[in-house]
């Protein structure tokens, strides 16, 4: 595996890549609110044994750059295009979880010919739950504003079915990022999307979905935080190009992570059928 940066448009961006370095087609994986790309490194090397595998920090998120200003979907957007055209990307298997697969959705509806394909794992931008919102909102913001190890474990534990699946050395990445000079203040960038006036501007919607002409695969759990199994029939319904949903049991909100072995065999297969 390869860790470095790589200036995309205005954003000092860090990336890891593993698999042939000039492939114009990669799999790029694009993880959640406040996170970061270690949030694949258990799905990396699999995926790089077929494809040339990325995964970034995005604008304002891990050790990438983090301008003075909210972070819009749109701002996301044009991040993941810079990044692609800094590494010549033409086309990509935007895998996206959470706030990553909010942002892939977008990415899909405004570059179709830079998609290749799209996966949505436990995607945001189609649900406005308030009360979810505030929960997210607040266990973040609390890791951030009181960095410790107690606050970043209870952070990451909410990601994860079995509290157990959670690792030192994550907490330990996680809480280094999180005490940067700065990063209460991008962390408030960062979750503009939970101001619902903010939200509502940004939200996917069933039309916009619709204009989706990728080949798409939408994973959902059984014990999601942020969303019911509804929620991804929902997406599934509204892409016409999307397969039947995939619901992956006993994991919440990281089932790339929780249940590794059997997330990779199935995006693969996937990626097998639309490459």
């Amino acid at each position: 595996m390869r860790l470095g940066y790589v200036q995309a448009g205005l954003v000092r961006t860090r990336y890891i890549e593993a698999g042939d370095p000039s492939a114009s087609e990669a799999v790029v994986f694009i993880p959640g609110t406040g996170g970061h790309l270690e949030a694949f490194t258990r799905n990396l090397l699999p995926h790089a044994e077929h494809y040339r595998t990325i995964a970034l920090d995005m604008i304002g998120h891990g050790y990438s750059d983090k301008p003075d200003h909210d972070y819009e979907i749109r701002h996301y957007v044009k991040h993941l295009l810079d990044f692609c055209d800094a590494l010549g990307l033409a086309r990509i298997h935007v895998h996206g979880e959470s706030l990553g697969g909010w942002i892939a959705a977008q990415f899909a509806i405004d570059h179709p010919d830079r998609t290749a394909s799209l996966t949505l794992n436990t995607a945001g931008g189609l649900n406005t739950d308030p009360k979810v919102m505030e929960r997210v909102y607040n266990v973040t913001m609390k890791a951030v504003a009181e960095a410790s190890y107690e606050t970043v474990r209870a952070r990451l534990e909410w990601l994860m079915n079995d509290p157990s699946r959670v690792t030192e050395d994550l907490i330990e990445l996680r809480l280094a990022i999180y005490t940067q000079p700065g990063f209460v203040k991008a962390m408030e960038h960062i979750l503009c999307l939970q101001n619902m006036d903010i939200r509502m501007r940004n939200v996917l919607t069933e039309e916009s979905l619709s204009r989706i002409t990728a080949p798409t695969l939408v994973i959902w759990t059984d014990h999601d935080p942020t969303a019911p199994v509804a929620t991804g029939e929902r997406f599934v319904a509204a892409i016409p190009k999307a397969e039947p949903l995939v619901i992956m049991d006993d994991c919440a909100h990281w089932p790339q992570w929780e249940k590794a072995d059997e997330f990779n065999a199935l995006h693969l297969a996937f990626l097998a059928r639309h490459s």
